[in-house]
């Protein structure tokens, strides 16, 4: 397959995606170039907060060949701050 038509999307959870907002960060395209998709397992940093990738879904968007990313939660327990 020729990697430059395959589309890799990340997608993160509710509350990671309003802390990629409200800290108005840019998710860089991590494998750009790379001729192997990601995996299961594989892990990624992002502002300083790590995401593991826990699903792949393939999808078709009637151009090219899409794999979607589901990532695990960035916020760690010891970023929880009490009142």
């Amino acid at each position: 397959m020729d990697q430059q038509t395959l589309r890799i999307v990340p997608t993160f959870t509710p509350d990671d995606q309003a802390w990629l907002r409200r800290a108005s960060i840019t998710v860089p395209k991590y494998w750009a170039g790379h001729s192997v998709a990601p995996q299961t397992g594989d892990a990624l940093r992002l502002g300083g907060r790590q995401f593991i990738v826990q699903g792949r879904v393939w999808e078709h968007d009637g151009m090219a060949p899409l794999l979607r990313l589901f990532l695990s939660s960035g916020h760690a327990e010891s970023d929880t701050v009490f009142g």
